[in-house]
This record gives C-alpha cells, sequence and structure tokens, in this order.
C-alpha cells in the first residue's frame, strides 16, 4: 500500500509535540519582549534564560556562553568571520575542510577575497580528516581551524577531540590560535561536549533536533572575542543584536532538554534502522557504493551512490511513491553540480550524481524500512534500464 516515508531528517526535522506546547504560550499570551523591565518582559527573559541553561546543557557549556542566532547559518558566520575580525592581527590564515557545509565554505572563500588565506584539508575516502594533514597545515599566521564534527551528507565524524587537543598545546605555548566546529548535524545525535572536544566556538541549530527552523546557537568560550555581526542592540551580552525570538527559543531549549534525556536511546533505535537497511541494500542490489566511513558516522545517515542513474531522478522517483530523501545537503538544493562532498572522496562524476542521502528520524519505524526497500531496488532497476551503458553491461 502507499505510504508516506520522510527519510530527509538531515535537511529538517518535524517540531516535537512537547517542543510545539514549550513554544505555544509565547505566541500567545506571554508576548513580552525580553529586553524590556516590567512583568510581561521579564516573563519572556526568564523563558530566554531557562532556554540557554537547556542549551547549554546539551553540549556542557556555561549558559552564559551560548549566543542564540537565527539558525546555524548566522551562528557559523558569527563564529568564522567575528572571530578572524576580531583577531586579525595575529594572522590572517584559516584552516578548514574539503567537505564543510556551504555555511562554512561559503564564508571562507569569501573571506579569501578579503585578503585572508584558506586552506581545504583532504578527506580521501573514508571522508575524515587526517590529522596528520592537519598538523602540516598550521602556519605561524593561521588564527582559526573551522572543521565540523559530522558532514550533513554522509555522516562522517571527525577527530573534533584530537583537533582540540592540538589547539589547546598550541595556545599553551603561546600562540593565538582558535577551534570552531560546526555541529549542527551532531549535536543531539551524539554526545557533544565542548570540554572534551576542546573548542572555542560550536554551532549547532534548532530544526535539526525536532524544533522549529530559523533559531540556533553559538556557543562562545568564556574570553574568546568576536567582532559582532548583528549592529543595533545589545542583546546576547553584546555579541548579537535584535530582539529575542522569544517562542523558538524556548522551543529550541525544550528540544535541547529531550535530545539531552533521549540521546543513547535514540541513537540505538536510529542505528539499528539504518543498519537493517544498508545489509538489505547490500543483499538485494548490486552496482551501488556505501560513501563515508561506516564505523564512524552519525547513527542516522546512510548515503549510497547508485551506478548507472541520475540521484535526481531517483528522488524524483521515490517522491512519487510517497518516499523523501535527499541528493545532498538542502542548502545546495537545485544546484547541477556533483556533490562536492561525494566528490572529496575520490568518486567519479557517476556515483557523485547517483549519490542518494538516506536520514532517519525518531518518527521512522521498521515498517517504513520495509517500504523503503519494497520500492527502492524497483526504483533503481527501472532508472538503469534507461541506461545505454547499463543495457550494455547487462546484454554482456
Amino acid at each position: 500500500m502507499f505510504r508516506r516515508v520522510y527519510l530527509d531528517n538531515s535537511a529538517t526535522t518535524p517540531i516535537d509535540k512537547e517542543v510545539f506546547e514549550a513554544m505555544l504560550p509565547f505566541l500567545t499570551e506571554k508576548f513580552g519582549n525580553a529586553s524590556s523591565i516590567h512583568f510581561f518582559g521579564q516573563e519572556a527573559r526568564a523563558a530566554v534564560d531557562r532556554a540557554r541553561h537547556q542549551v547549554a546543557e546539551l553540549v556542557n557549556a556555561r549558559p552564559a556562553e551560548i549566543v542564540f542566532t537565527s539558525g546555524g547559518t548566522e551562528a557559523n558566520n558569527l563564529a568564522i568571520r567575528g572571530l578572524v575580525e576580531a583577531n586579525d592581527k595575529y594572522g590572517k590564515h584559516i584552516i578548514t575542510s574539503e567537505i564543510e557545509h556551504s555555511a562554512v565554505k561559503e564564508v571562507c572563500i569569501d573571506l579569501e577575497k578579503r585578503g585572508f588565506e584558506v586552506t581545504y584539508l583532504p578527506v580521501y575516502e573514508d571522508g575524515i580528516v587526517k590529522i596528520e594533514d592537519l598538523k602540516n597545515a598550521i602556519r605561524e599566521d593561521t588564527i582559526l581551524i573551522s572543521v565540523m564534527m559530522a558532514n550533513n551528507e554522509i555522516g562522517t565524524i571527525q577527530p573534533v577531540a584530537e583537533i582540540g587537543r592540538i589547539v589547546r598545546e598550541l595556545k599553551e605555548t603561546g600562540k593565538k590560535i582558535w577551534f570552531h566546529t560546526d555541529a549542527v548535524q551532531a549535536a543531539g545525535k551524539i554526545p557533544t561536549d565542548v570540554e572534551e572536544i576542546n573548542c572555542d566556538l560550536l554551532s549547532v541549530s534548532a530544526h535539526k533536533i525536532y524544533a522549529p527552523k530559523g533559531v540556533g546557537a553559538l556557543y562562545v568560550r568564556r574570553g574568546v572575542r568576536l567582532h559582532k555581526q548583528n549592529i543595533g542592540g545589545h542583546q546576547e551580552r553584546e555579541r548579537r543584536g535584535g530582539t529575542e525570538n522569544v517562542p523558538y527559543i524556548a522551543a529550541f531549549g525544550k528540544a535541547c532538554e529531550l535530545a539531552k534525556k533521549n540521546l543513547a536511546a535514540d541513537a540505538a533505535r536510529l542505528t539499528e534502522l539504518r543498519n537493517s537497511f544498508e545489509n538489505e541494500v547490500g543483499e538485494k542490489m548490486t552496482d551501488f557504493v556505501f560513501n563515508g566511513k561506516r564505523g564512524s558516522r552519525l547513527p542516522n545517515i546512510a548515503n549510497i551512490s547508485f551506478r548507472f542513474i541520475e540521484g535526481e531522478g531517483l528522488l524524483i522517483n521515490l517522491d512519487m511513491q510517497g518516499i523523501a530523501v535527499s541528493t545532498g545537503s538542502a542548502c545546495s538544493s537545485g544546484s547541477l553540480e556533483p556533490s562536492p562532498v561525494i566528490r572529496a572522496l575520490g568518486r567519479n562524476d557517476e556515483l557523485a550524481r547517483g549519490a542518494i542521502r538516506f536520514s532517519f528520524g525518531k518518527e521512522n519505524t521498521p515498517e517504513d524500512v520495509e517500504y523503503l526497500l519494497e520500492i527502492l531496488p524497483k526504483a533503481v532497476e527501472n532508472l538503469r534500464r534507461l541506461s545505454p551503458v547499463y543495457l550494455q553491461k547487462v546484454a554482456k
């Protein structure tokens, strides 16, 4: 029977019922501006303060180190631009990776136009940055390293704790260098501890953990100087001007609380769902490649390149049968170019264009996987029969 199956949870997640209920009062009767000193304003301020504690607890930070933003993109911009603009007297060299989200990569490209130099670390076939490459890239004028905690397309988890240790040791020698990690996909899915990572800056986003789109946060370690990007108000301890989005911040806080509480159980269930799907693909299908190191990745992401097809065609075919997946990052949807992340693994254009991301969420069930496995092999086979190259292969 036809059913709707949502497997694009890395793009966005549905709002959790408890999260929605936490948000609702601040859309109606508790409408005050958190900067106002009267009762209505202080009621809103209390909600923001409570959420700040909840976000801080998810990543093991101090509440005062949490800056609310409009989402992960703004958090990344504030982290990278804010850090280098406030500290460029110490150097103008940045290190990042080839598989960063565009909210990091595009910022780095823009900074190159402004006189900064950027080193893009390779990731090789397993999709993971090599520590030796990182060490070799560090220069006298390096002031910032920005490497994501986990990739949004293939789910690979980067050695951020090792990077943090290297940065900390350099600081102990007196070097002025800082470490930022984009944890938008990781936070709430795997343990995320700023003290274990030893990062100075860490970005998170609400809509990846069952809260609304339009709110996120940046962890800023105490003592780190940033040049603020939003000018026009004294909010967020002078680090981000603008009236606080109280309903969404309250929702974000609740989502962080739930994510921390349910993290282990959710991760175990999602890993089981994802692995059962991949095992069945391995048994039922041919001419495909799993992308990224399978043993070191987020519990909910499977990325597979299918030979002899275009990923966009498969996405549309699956959508017509009720299954929502992705060919890569939602933020680059509409691009005709093969995924830069898949290409960074050393895959050719065919495999890059045939890549599909299946990202599971807490609402998915074993029955969803069964339905997917009923539809997917047929959809791939039907598309392949339109490929002369595949038909030649079959004929042989």
